[in-house]
C-alpha cells in the first residue's frame, strides 16, 4: 500500500508501540505489588495514554462509553482510585482531572506544571523544591501526606502565541 494512507499508518506505529510498552510497564508495576488489572482498569489507563494529557473522570467516561456503553461513573472512579493507589496516576487537585505518572515505579515527591491556557501538564522532580517544601513543613510543624506540588502558569508556546497576538493587535 502506497500513498498518504500507508504513511499515516506507519507514522502511528511508533506511538502505538510506545503506548503498548507503557501500558505493559504500568500493569507490571501493579502485578509486582499484588494488584489485579481488570478490563475496566486497563480501559481507563488506555484512555489516559491515548489522551497524552489530563482528563476529568467524566471525560474518561465519555471516551470509555464509545467502546463500552456499560461504563459507569462509579466504575471509572474505582479504576482511577486503583491507579492512584498504585502510583500510576496523579489527581490534579486544581483542575479535578487525572494524568499518568511518568515515574510510577516508586513513590516520589514531584511537581506538576500546569498551563492554564492549553492544559498541558509537565511532571518534574526538582529536589530543591521538594527539599524546600520539607523544610517549610518541619519549620511549621507539618508532616505531609501528599508530596505533589501543582504550579499553574502559562507554558512557553502559549506565551509565545500571546506575544504574537499582542504584536498583531498593535500593528493593526
Amino acid at each position: 500500500m502506497n500513498g498518504p494512507e500507508s504513511m499515516y499508518k506507519a507514522s502511528q506505529r511508533p506511538e502505538a508501540e510506545a503506548q503498548r510498552r507503557t501500558l505493559e510497564r504500568l500493569e507490571s508495576v501493579c502485578r509486582s505489588r499484588g494488584r489485579r488489572v481488570t478490563r475496566q482498569r486497563r480501559a481507563v489507563l488506555r484512555a489516559l495514554l491515548a489522551q497524552g494529557g489530563a482528563l476529568t473522570a467524566y471525560e474518561l467516561l465519555e471516551r470509555l462509553r464509545v467502546e463500552d456503553g456499560h461504563s459507569t461513573p462509579a466504575g471509572v472512579y474505582r479504576a482511577l482510585e486503583f491507579w492512584m493507589a498504585a502510583g500510576a496516576v496523579h489527581r490534579l487537585q486544581s483542575t479535578r482531572s487525572f494524568i499518568l505518572c511518568e515515574h510510577p515505579e516508586a513513590p516520589h515527591p514531584g511537581q506538576l506544571l500546569i498551563c492554564r491556557e492549553c492544559g498541558q501538564v509537565v511532571e518534574t522532580q526538582d529536589k530543591g523544591v521538594a527539599s524546600a517544601a520539607h523544610r517549610l513543613g518541619e519549620r511549621l510543624g507539618f508532616v505531609f501526606d501528599r508530596h505533589l506540588v501543582e504550579l499553574t502558569g502559562v507554558c512557553g508556546p502559549c506565551r509565545a502565541r500571546g506575544r504574537a497576538a499582542e504584536a498583531e493587535c498593535r500593528h493593526a
